[in-house]
């Protein structure tokens, strides 16, 4: 892992944690996670995992098959001077050989080592892979 990628920007972290998932990197992606017990992880359709442990043994569990080919999209942040909140569409190919779309929140906190996630949340997303982002106004 590049020096760069630990030390850099929340959005060259969140390229390194991509990039780690891609090639089924467990040490790599565990490093971009914050030093905090209070980490979160919550993937599609499962529970809330919280700690290093947790998370760690179920990234284990789904990369032990390899990587996941994810390619991330439409990034869309919101920053503070401490904090990075990323939404992305995450392309993957579905059981079917389908493209397919999941939509992924993932959350940075600037630390004395640079900006680590703190949270990655996806979920499964309905209807076809959209080519643009959209406003959507729910209530």
């Amino acid at each position: 892992m590049k020096k760069k990628q630990l030390n850099g920007s929340a959005a060259e972290v969140e390229a390194a944690f991509y990039d780690a998932l891609n090639r089924a990197d467990i040490e790599a992606l565990m490093a971009l996670w914050s030093d905090e017990d209070e980490i979160v992880c919550i993937h599609p359709g499962g529970a809330r995992l919280i700690g290093h442990r947790a998370i760690r043994e179920s990234w284990s569990m789904i990369l032990e098959q390899g990587g996941l080919h994810i390619l991330p999209s439409q990034l869309h942040e919101t920053h503070t001077l401490m904090s990075s909140v990323h939404t992305v569409v995450e392309g993957v190919t579905a059981a079917s050989g389908e493209p397919a779309h999941l939509l992924a929140t993932n959350v940075y906190a600037k630390t004395p080592k640079g900006w680590r996630m703190v949270l990655h949340h996806v979920s499964v997303a309905p209807g076809p892979v959209p080519n643009e982002p959209h406003a959507q106004v729910l209530h």
